[in-house]
């Protein structure tokens, strides 16, 4: 389960990080410009924002296993697919098919922690979210090279090959279901014709709907806030910096750095939110953070260039704190996965508008000015939706308590 779970993790951005170095030549080969480029970025959150919410029913309907294995070998398929793409369209709609797999992925693992690691949830959230890290920092460092020496098409078709080996354990784990099943059959057939009816099949309990409490929607605006100023930094710093007078390697290197940080705070975040009950100081420092970076990158990008993006790179701590929350604020799978869904789901639609808005803002008024703002108004969002995430309390205890009509 260990190995399904960390292999499933470093496939869940692969589709995203290794194909964005070779848009250039992907699109002298396929005949496209910066409007389809604009395209294929929005691609990502979109998919995780659709298949975020529709993953939870579809667990339930197939099970967390059965669903994350459908999810690697989606993820797969459209991987490979889309290395063969003969134009444009198919590669847009191959790309969206592999990261509807990974969409789903995304979903499933916090409940998947929560079930088989229930009393190491802060060690397995580091690991896991460590390695979605990864996976996210090495197709973007392995993409040109790889294409270099053997063509673009074999380095994206390279990442199909790593979901196909995140897809192998989920295998060996539903061979040994089945026959943990079959094994039991007989006695669980025995207790069921000796207990009572009420207690062979036990109430399900309240439904989890975590759109009807402050704590999903915390979770979804903090998850969402993040997502939206790191996928603008993701598609814009560059731009910034060049315009500035900062050279395209450096800039380059400043966004492999902003990357780099989220490893670092995936190490950190989730011992953090273990070990205090209410961590809403820690997003109080991310927001510092974010405040402080954009005020350098605004005033003087060309000068500390460093500095600037370490502390617009602390800023998404918020992203793997609220990873872990998703498991420390639900008693049970079924809320983990209802919460995760949410989050997730509503967080990623939030995040398309942000590259969009930041560079229409910028088009429109020929300076960063407005862009900036309107990632400050992101962050005040953030610090008002942390407060209602961080707030010690469980999701099914919360929907409890409610009232009912």
């Amino acid at each position: 389960m260990f190995a399904a779970i960390v292999l499933s993790a470093f496939t869940l951005r692969s589709a995203v990080t290794s194909i964005s170095p070779l848009f250039p030549r992907i699109g002298d080969d396929l005949g496209f410009g910066a409007g389809i480029i604009g395209v294929l970025g929005m691609v990502p959150t979109l998919m995780f924002a659709v298949f975020g919410v529709a993953a939870p029913a579809i667990a339930v309907r197939f099970g967390l296993e059965r669903t994350a294995l459908v999810a690697a070998l989606v993820t797969a398929v459209g991987i490979f697919a889309r290395s063969y793409a003969p134009g444009t369209a198919s590669l847009v709609l191959l790309s969206a098919v592999a990261l509807a797999g990974m969409g789903v992925g995304n979903v499933v693992i916090p409940p998947l922690v929560k079930r088989y690691f229930s009393d190491r949830v802060a060690v397995m959230s580091t690991v896991y979210i460590c390695f979605l890290q990864f996976g996210t920092i090495v197709p973007s460092l392995t993409a040109v090279p790889v294409a270099d020496a053997l063509g673009w098409r074999a380095s994206l078709a390279l990442w199909g090959l790593a979901a196909v080996a995140a897809a192998v354990p989920w295998f060996a784990v539903g061979v040994i279901d089945r026959r943990g099943r079959t094994a039991a059959t007989a006695t669980t057939t025995t207790a069921a014709t000796t207990l009572p009816e009420a207690e062979s099949s036990p109430p399900e309990g309240p439904r989890v709907a975590p759109w009807r409490t402050s704590l999903g929607w915390g979770m979804a605006l903090m998850f969402g806030m993040t997502s939206l100023v790191t996928y603008s930094l993701f598609a814009w710093l560059p731009s910034l910096l060049v315009e500035a007078g900062v050279s395209e390697s450096a800039g380059g290197v400043a966004v492999g750095v902003f990357s780099a940080l989220g490893l670092a705070a995936s190490l950190v975040a989730p011992w953090l939110a273990t070990r205090v009950v209410d961590p809403f100081p820690v997003a109080v420092a991310c927001a510092v953070f974010f405040l402080s970076g954009f005020a350098g990158l605004y005033f003087s990008p060309g000068h500390l260039t460093l500095l600037w993006v370490v502390l617009v790179g602390a800023g998404p701590t918020t992203f793997p704190l609220a990873l872990t929350l998703i498991n420390l604020r639900t008693r049970t799978e079924k809320g983990s996965s209802a919460l995760s869904g949410f989050t997730q789901g509503v967080g990623y639609l939030v995040a398309c508008s942000g590259p969009l808005l930041f560079g229409a803002l910028h088009e429109a008024s020929g300076a960063w000015t407005w862009s900036f703002a309107f990632l400050t108004g992101a962050v005040v969002v953030l610090l008002v939706a942390a407060r209602a995430a961080c707030r010690p309390r469980v999701l099914e205890d919360v929907l409890a308590a409610r009232p009912t009509l």
